[in-house]
């Protein structure tokens, strides 16, 4: 039975890695043609009489027909939702980046829910919230067995209201009650800085409404104070997605103007799109383009792409945009891989359906549905190995997942529990990585690469080209530290 491993991104988004949207608050555009199921709908009304009539205790007739119309949307697919008054203000709060809660990022480990990293300047981080700490309680409600989200959602709430988490910290005998009051977080969505002379880290955590702004400035401000830029990792790792807008302006800043981006396909006519490298497809509700100040160099200026398993949807869109145009070199592990677009139908003031309506596809027509996007250069997350990040869940992996229109093409791996085993006890001694530091493993190669150094590429790589090598005829001077998998000689043929 295979591990999974569910991470999720910042405390109150209320969104499953991977999952992005495409707003578009309208009225249902079309109604169903085709006669309604008549005996089906009298067995709807026959099982609501029962329970009306029948049940142990009496249930709220606004709260069955919810639950009905939740659980017809939800067993399409993992991302087709019906969105309630709670959760659709939740959703507008995510997509412009701001949310109420303590301001973590967590993840779930052996049952508990795993600080990540607080978020500078929140409750958590003023509060003395440490990376590494587990959450063992939440109002003094035992966490053992509840799932991410249900936690999640205990930790959320109204601006200026108290909650109570128990932790417990490697080092301490005894848990560590910590209240904590809750604010609106604002999301940092870019983060930018010079990690050496000549060489840039541009962090997208999400593509939000003031994704491309951000980033504008930023970048901006950076090749003013340096203007002789050698090279610049764009770093999506974990980067569940979020609208589409912000991840065509982002692909945009680097490459040529009217480039194709993404198309999608569907059953609507307005689910066929092609969507270009142009203002009127990223610049949102601001008037001008955003991306008209930026340095000419940035078309140009030596670019990595750093993705991982976390890595979905709108990142997807860019890391294969620029791959596709070989614009960047795509370093890390397989992606996520969900190529789907939700389109966000308002039902109500206050309610919505976010239903899946189209498949991406990158400049060359390459599906990303349940298959992602394959680095050029396969990197570990760190130097002892993938860790935690080769154990993840990727949309293949869900239930009730559209299919793709190319096959899953991740190795099979042979005794599967074992490794999965030593992954997690590795996983365990290891720090949480702190993107962008100085012991960010995979940041240290793509740094490498633009300096032409060797590169170390990941251990199922290097253990696969040793197994080859004793079957090459190989010259004696010939090294493929560094060369990309698609570069290596192939076994010769027997």
């Amino acid at each position: 039975m295979r591990i999974k491993l569910k991470s999720i991104g910042l405390i109150g988004l209320g969104m499953v890695a991977g999952v992005a949207v495409s707003t578009n608050f309208s009225a249902l555009a079309q109604r169903a043609e085709a006669p309604l199921p008549l005996e089906e709908l009298r067995q709807l009304s026959d099982v609501f009489a029962l329970i009306k009539s029948d049940y142990v205790e009496g249930v709220d007739d606004r709260k069955l027909l919810q639950d009905a119309i939740g659980g017809m949307v939800a067993s399409l697919d993992p991302h087709s939702v019906y969105l309630d008054k709670k959760a659709f203000r939740e959703m507008r709060e995510s997509v412009q980046g701001k949310f109420v809660g303590v301001g973590i990022e967590v993840a779930m480990e052996d049952g508990y829910v795993k600080v990540v990293s607080p978020i500078e300047d929140t409750p958590a981080y003023k509060a003395g919230i440490k990376a590494g700490d587990l959450i063992t309680r939440i109002d003094n409600v035992p966490l053992k067995g509840m799932s991410l989200d249900e936690s999640i959602k205990k930790m959320r709430g109204e601006p200026k209201t108290k909650v109570v988490l128990t932790l417990s910290r490697k080092g301490d005998d005894k848990p560590l009650i910590v209240p904590v009051m809750r604010e609106e977080i604002r999301v940092q969505s870019v983060k930018a800085k010079l990690v050496e002379p000549g060489y840039v880290w541009l962090r997208i955590a999400q593509f939000q409404e003031p994704t491309v702004d951000e980033m504008a400035k930023k970048l901006t401000g950076l090749y003013a104070q340096n203007p002789d830029i050698k090279g610049i990792v764009l770093d999506l790792r974990n980067d569940p997605g979020g609208v589409v807008p912000g991840a065509i302006g982002v692909s945009a800043a680097f490459l040529p103007k009217d480039s194709v981006i993404v198309s999608t396909n569907g059953q609507l006519a307005d689910s066929k799109q092609t969507f270009y490298a142009r203002p009127e497809y990223y610049a949102g509700r601001n008037p001008g383009d955003p991306l008209a100040k930026l340095p000419a160099a940035l078309k140009t200026v030596p670019l990595v792409v750093l993705v991982n398993a976390g890595s979905a949807s709108a990142s997807e869109i860019v890391a294969g945009a620029l791959q596709d145009y070989k614009r960047a070199t795509v370093m890390g592990s397989q992606t996520f891989g969900k190529g789907s677009v939700q389109t966000l139908r308002q039902l109500t003031a206050d309610t919505a359906v976010k239903l899946t309506t189209a498949r991406y596809y990158t400049p060359k027509g390459r599906a990303i549905q349940a298959k992602g996007i394959e680095p050029d250069v396969r990197v570990d997350e760190t130097a002892e190995g993938d860790g935690l990040n080769s154990l993840r869940l990727r949309e293949a992996d869900l239930q009730k997942h559209l299919s793709g229109d190319e096959a899953d093409t991740r190795p099979v791996k042979h005794d599967e529990l074992e490794e999965e085993k030593r992954i997690l006890a590795l996983a365990k001694k290891q720090k949480p990585v702190e993107f962008g530091s100085k012991d960010d493993f995979q940041l240290a190669q793509a740094l490498n690469h633009f300096k032409g150094l060797p590169v170390k590429l990941a251990k199922a790589d290097t253990e696969t080209e040793k197994a080859a090598e004793k079957i090459l005829v190989k010259p004696e001077t010939q090294s493929d530290v560094g060369i990309k998998p698609e570069d290596r000689k192939a076994p010769a043929s027997k």
